[in-house]
Order: structure tokens, then sequence, then C-alpha cells
């Protein structure tokens, strides 16, 4: 790697810190950072700039502002470059491992037990379960709408692309609807003040990110291919082509995944919004969703192949950014493109709030009233989405005993 080809960084070599380091904090955050991608940077930011002064303020935004432009998991994708920061490639495995791994193998865990849960206790649990599914993406969509869409013309490229997804749930309705985000925001949204943006460093070669964006595309148009011949293929092709298309991270995969997995029959609705219910008790990314996703199709390989497929197209097209980022972040043009990008993601959430998670669980005048105390609970009172979780299946499971 030629020294022309790296941008340097104020911080300590790579190679001067220990991939175990960074393995030993990761796996702490891992199992205690609860609270959704918009938690986890401030974790990160507590952790990595207040605490162990790894980089400062402005550098970390920068990082910050990288990795909510691409798709994939945002916070796995700061976590990531931190780790490559501190420690090199080793450092960021060492960062994506301890950071995933927790919560992974408790929802792995929560799919073996969840076939277990029968009898009025047990569906009540489920039920609620549900019922928290619809009060954390509410959550989730009033948050991004108060901030990503805070002006007429965002609130209308959302709007719109809810129509989009409201008429067909498909994967090509959703990449339609951002791109039609993106020209919208070309159009619409070049009046809005400029960001700063500061240099950015990373120990990344133009070459390395050249061949993991070939990678990328490739598996991105040769996978599907590929799985008609070798049907094994299917199952990481569709967890693949969730992780490469969601842009937004957090809740906004979950319509990418219904219709990867739920669609085609590999798992019904119920045991799909169970285990996102479950999602929300454990710390960590919310994509180790696909972890249970991937136990309840095919086990523990399931699990594996679901959990690397869907943070690899990140992992990639992040490698595939870090060298050429600092200048394309700077044009106008490209942040009007991303404020009508991150405005139509708004809009498909709102449509998945809908359909499946509001159609498949609210069903009588009690389950709506489960799930606004969970919405106010989390909005109102800040409440812990640990505590709302288990409040929603306390009240499911005795509003189960009660009508058994």
């Amino acid at each position: 790697m030629n020294d022309t080809d790296i941008q340097h960084s104020t911080t300590t070599p790579a190679a001067a810190h220990s991939p175990l380091e960074v393995l030993l904090i990761f796996l702490k955050l891992g199992v205690s950072c609860f609270g959704g991608p918009i938690a986890h940077i401030g974790y990160f930011r507590d952790e990595f700039v207040t605490r162990r002064r790894w980089l400062d303020e402005q550098a970390y935004a920068d990082l910050v502002a990288l990795c909510q432009f691409l798709p994939g998991p945002a916070s796995s994708q700061v976590g990531f470059s931190l780790g490559l920061m501190r420690a090199g490639y080793l450092g960021a495995l060492a960062a994506w491992t301890g950071f995933t791994l927790p919560s992974a193998i408790a929802l792995v865990l929560f799919a073996y037990g969840a076939s277990g849960l029968s009898g009025p206790a047990g569906a009540g649990l489920v039920h609620g379960l549900k019922l928290v599914a619809v009060a954390i993406v509410a959550q989730a969509v009033w948050g991004m709408a108060r901030s990503l869409c805070p002006d007429r013309e965002r609130a209308s490229i959302a709007t719109v692309a809810a129509l989009v997804i409201l008429t067909s749930a498909s994967s090509i309705a959703q990449i339609g609807a951002i791109v039609l985000g993106a020209i919208a925001g070309l159009w619409l949204c070049r009046a809005q003040t400029a960001n700063g943006a500061t240099h950015i460093a990373m120990p990344v070669s133009r070459r390395v990110g050249l061949g993991a964006l070939i990678l990328f595309i490739a598996l991105l148009v040769g996978l599907p291919l590929l799985a008609r011949t070798w049907p094994g293929l299917g199952l990481f092709e569709a967890f693949y082509r969730s992780g490469a298309l969601v842009f937004g991270g957090g809740h906004v995969v979950l319509p990418l995944l219904r219709e990867a997995v739920v669609t085609p029959g590999w798992i019904g609705d119920d045991a799909f919004l169970t285990g996102y219910g479950a999602a929300q008790a454990v710390p960590g990314p919310l994509f180790t969703f696909a972890a249970y996703l991937g136990a309840v199709i095919g086990g523990v390989p399931g699990a594996i192949t679901g959990l690397v497929g869907i943070f690899v197209p990140g992992i990639l097209v992040l490698l595939a950014a870090l060298p050429f980022w600092d200048q394309f972040r700077r044009r106008p043009a490209a942040q009007a493109m991303m404020r009508g990008v991150n405005a139509a993601v708004v809009g498909i959430l709102g449509a998945a709030l809908y359909n499946p998670v509001w159609t498949s669980s609210v069903h009588r005048p009690l389950d709506f009233g489960i799930a606004l105390a969970g919405f106010v609970l989390l909005t109102a009172w800040r409440a812990p989405p640990l505590v709302v979780v288990v409040l929603s299946a306390a009240a499911g499971i005795a509003t189960g005993l009660l009508q058994s």
C-alpha cells in the first residue's frame, strides 16, 4: 500500500494498537448498548470521543455523516470504522464481532425457544412482542420525520415514497422510491444550507476501495443469477440484497427483510413480527434480527448465513467509499440528493408501520391501547426499549390468560 493511496490520520497508527483491546471494548458495548442506531452513536461518542479520546468531535461527526450516507447499518459501520482506525483490518473485524455477537446469540436462542411458546400465556407473550414492534416503529417514524422531513418539500417526498410502497412492497418498488427521493432532492432541496465539511482520514487505499466496490456490485448482480442454478445460495442472496438496499439502517430494514423471507413463504408474518419484537429487548445492532430469521429458517447454519449476508454489503460499500468520500461529500449536489433520499426513507418506514406491523398486530381496541402506551413511554417518558418490551410482553400474557 503506497503512502499516496492513504489519507493519513492525526491519531496513532493502527498497527500500534491491539485488536484484542478493540474486541474487549466493543464486547462491553455489545452487551450494554440499547436503544437503536441513534442511541448507539451516542454511546460511541461517549466512549471514544469523551472518555478514550480516540478522535475529536469533528472527526467523529464526519465519520457518522459518512455512515449515514451509505446503505447498511449506520451504527455498525461507525463501529467498524473506529476499529479500523484503531487497529487496522483486524481491529475492524474485532469491533464488528464484539458489537454484534451478543445480540445475535441471544436472538438465536430465542428462535429455538419461541417454537415452545404455546397455550394462552405463550400466545399472549408472542402477541405482546408484536405490539412492541408497533410502538418501536411508530417512534422511529415520528423521530425520523421530525429530523429528516422538517419542511414541506421533504414531507412531500416522504409521502410520495410511502404511496409507492403501499402500492407495491417489493424490493423494486423500494429502490424506485429511493431513486425518486434522490431525484426530488436534487430538484427541491438545493436551497438548504450546505453542511460544513472537514477532512476525514481513514487507512484505506483507493485500490482496496475499488476492489470492495467491484465485489459489492458483483455479488448484488451475480447472486440472484447463481441462486437460480444453486438454490442453496437463495438464503444468502436474500439477506445480502436486504443489507445492500437499505438506507437509514435500523428499522428501515424491516420491509426489505419481510419481502425477502416472508413473501417466498420461508417464515410467517407472526414469527417474523415476534422476532422483531424480541429484537427490541436485546442490545447491539437491530440487523442481528437476521440471525433470528436465519435460525427459524435453517437452524444455526441459517443464522450464520443471515448474519453474514446482511452485514457484508454494508461493510463492502463502506470500504469502497472511505478513500473517496472526503471530496464527494463537499459537493452541494450530493448533500441535496441525500436530503431527498433520507426523506424517502421516512416514507418507506411509514408504509411499513401500516403494513405489515399495524395490520398484523392491532386487531382490537386493547391492542391499540397497549401499543399506544408503549409509544408514549418511548417518546414522552423516554423509557428504555427494554422496559417497554417487558411491560408489553407482560400485558400480552395477562390479556391471553384473561381471555382463555
